[in-house]
């Protein structure tokens, strides 16, 4: 299932990828962020550095989202408020956080709206001050 890349690099090291596409050495720590495993795709084609589904959605949020875009600001609210108060998640976040310190660090999802997806907020918190 392997694609072109769309991720964009940024200054900070960080970036977003869905987890089909082909794995490059420039990704860094490959950081998958869903809650559930990607359908048809194996752990080693995955090539993850680690599975962080601590810092995704409940699933509660995930049904109720959908994926509708039009639902997608009132979606990063209940998910931040999520992060916020979830301690499990902020430790999480604290942890990816000190990932990204060390160097390149990629995003990874399912998600094939990647503009109306949950990597996008958590993309932002990572790079707020925390």
């Amino acid at each position: 299932m392997a694609t072109k890349s769309s991720g964009r690099k940024s200054a900070d090291g960080l970036r977003v990828r869905r987890v089909y596409e082909t794995p490059e050495p420039s990704d860094g720590a490959r950081v998958l962020v869903d809650r559930l495993w990607p359908r048809g795709l194996s752990k080693e084609d995955a090539q993850l550095t680690e599975w962080c589904k601590r810092v995704a959605p409940s699933t509660d949020l995930r049904h109720w989202y959908r994926h509708e875009p039009e639902r997608f600001a009132e979606f990063a609210d209940r998910y931040r408020e999520e992060l916020a108060r979830d301690a499990d998640a902020g430790e999480a976040l604290h942890h990816l956080r000190e990932l990204a310190a060390e160097g390149p660090m990629t995003l990874l999802t399912a998600t094939k709206d990647l503009p109306h997806g949950h990597v996008q907020i958590l993309l932002e918190e990572l790079r707020s001050a925390g």
